[in-house]
């Protein structure tokens, strides 16, 4: 974790996100800013479809995909929208602690029962979804993930800015990335 870093005052959020609505992201969520109104998107907010994130800011501020891991590889052709249609200059990809997604072979078990006993699939079946798709969703460590999904999404749309972030589930905040 010592790639984080918090965000209590202003003076904390990073130089390279000032004057972006990356700064405006983390003002709203980590230091209850104020809330403008806003007609458009100003950014993109690509999070974890985990239920037990909320970030706190205005209506109409963010389009946010919500994807497992955050990655959103497979989920490109929401972001070229927000980024063509919805004129989003900028992308939050927001990692978080305790993932689904990280180490899902040791949720195989749990995954088929639940597709077996929940949805009423054959087990071979639900054997064979999970050996399908692990590959597919896997994202190892939460950090690392983040932060080459966010050098990914920055090769593939080269005129916009990423930054990569990450949200602590304990404490509701988010937090800056950095390589160190």
């Amino acid at each position: 974790m010592h790639r984080l870093f918090p965000v209590s005052v202003q003076d904390d959020i990073f130089p390279e996100y000032k004057n972006t609505p990356v700064e405006l992201l983390l003002a709203y969520n980590n230091l209850n800013k104020e809330y403008e109104t806003y007609t458009q998107a100003q950014l993109l907010i690509g999070m974890c479809m985990d239920n037990r994130k909320h970030l706190h800011i205005p209506d109409n501020f963010a389009y946010i995909i919500r994807a497992g891991g955050a990655n959103l590889r497979y989920s490109e052709f929401k972001v070229s929208y927000a980024i063509a249609v919805g004129g989003v200059k900028c992308i939050a990809l927001i990692g978080h602690n305790q993932c689904g997604m990280v180490n899902l072979m040791s949720r195989r078990e749990a995954f088929i029962n639940g597709l077996v006993e929940r949805a009423g699939w054959e087990r071979e079946l639900a054997e064979q979804h999970f050996t399908n798709f692990t590959p597919m969703f896997e994202i190892g460590n939460e950090i690392d993930f983040v932060q080459s999904e966010a050098q990914r999404l920055r090769s593939r749309y080269p005129k916009i800015f990423v930054a990569p972030l990450f949200y602590k589930v304990e404490d509701n905040l988010l937090y800056q990335v950095k390589n160190i």
